[in-house]
């Protein structure tokens, strides 16, 4: 690849973090990086777990009740491994004047990579065990939406789970409906929230199948797992979940290096994992629609190009 082809490339890719933080929906659940340490194996993460003891009796005559404080750092495995390689044909890129690996890169990225992403992170909580679920229901109006809210705070708010930092994830339809309301109740149980983050509702299924990109699967990405159902919210309090990237690696093989055809190859490969503590489950709601991936016809995800878990 010539010279500028490649520190062109290279500018391209140096914003592909960028287009993470703007198209990424769940982005605002990543834990600090700071907190995650390399595990013994490639596909491992170590994270650091702190549970204790609660109040017990003070007696005037002997003091304090030890209690017990248990922190140390479990190991975690990586749960998200997915990848492809792309082969441009070098006279594709002369005539595009090289401006097609660019178009390539950003546009995969944005519209197949992160749409899975997000995706396979929701349906990872939402499949948690123990966390809170609600009667199965569709949600029509936003009288209905309002009520199914307050519903959920009003569990979370029982079972002690912090309140200045949970997020809700919403279906962009049913955030609609609050805002047609434009009501006082709509904006009162809105800013029991300290972020609403609307989402597409092919990023919200309890839970769904990563294709191979082989055979009858060519295409790869996504779809809604067979017996799935459509989510309406979901909302999670942020220390209640694990969710860390691993390993984000893009990487570019000239036609010289190529042995088997004269053509670029650009590779992508991302390993994450997107779990949930033990003892915090109850920082989970999930309201999910009688919609199944059977009455859905097992739609399948990704974002709109140009042109189980």
């Amino acid at each position: 690849m010539p010279t500028n082809a490649i520190e062109l490339f290279k500018r391209y890719i140096a914003l592909l973090d960028e287009i993470y933080k703007y198209e990424s929906k769940t982005i605002v659940l990543d834990g600090e990086n700071s907190l995650a340490r390399q595990g013994a194996n490639a596909n491992e993460l170590i994270i650091p777990m702190l549970d204790m003891d609660g109040l017990a009796d003070y007696s005037r005559s002997s003091g304090y009740t030890d209690g017990c404080v248990d922190f140390n750092f479990e190991t975690v495995k990586c749960n998200f491994d997915r990848g492809r390689m792309f082969v441009v044909d070098v006279m594709d890129d002369i005539e595009t004047m090289g401006m097609v690996f660019g178009k390539l890169s950003s546009e995969f990225v944005r519209t197949k990579v992160i749409p899975e992403l997000d995706a396979f992170r929701i349906a990872k909580y939402a499949s948690l065990p123990d966390i809170s679920v609600a009667k199965t229901a569709d949600l029509t109006t936003g009288a209905q939406v309002v009520s199914a809210l307050r519903a959920a705070t009003t569990t979370m708010n029982n079972d002690e789970v912090a309140e200045n930092s949970r997020i809700l994830f919403i279906e962009t339809g049913l955030k609609g409906l609050l805002d047609d309301m434009d009501t006082n109740k709509s904006k009162a149980v809105l800013n029991k929230f300290s972020s609403i983050v609307e989402m597409p509702q092919n990023r919200m299924y309890t839970s769904i199948k990563q294709l191979s990109g082989k055979d009858e699967e060519k295409a790869g990405g996504y779809a809604m797992a067979e017996g799935a159902s459509n989510i309406n919210f979901i909302i999670i309090e942020k220390s209640a979940v694990i969710q860390f990237n691993k390993r984000v690696k893009d990487k570019i093989i000239s036609p010289e290096q190529n042995q088997n055809a004269d053509a670029y190859k650009y590779g992508y490969r991302q390993v994450a994992i997107a779990d949930g503590y033990k003892n915090k489950r109850a920082g989970i709601y999930l309201h999910k629609s009688t919609v199944t991936s059977s009455a859905a016809g097992g739609v399948q995800g990704g974002g709109q190009g140009d042109g189980e878990s």
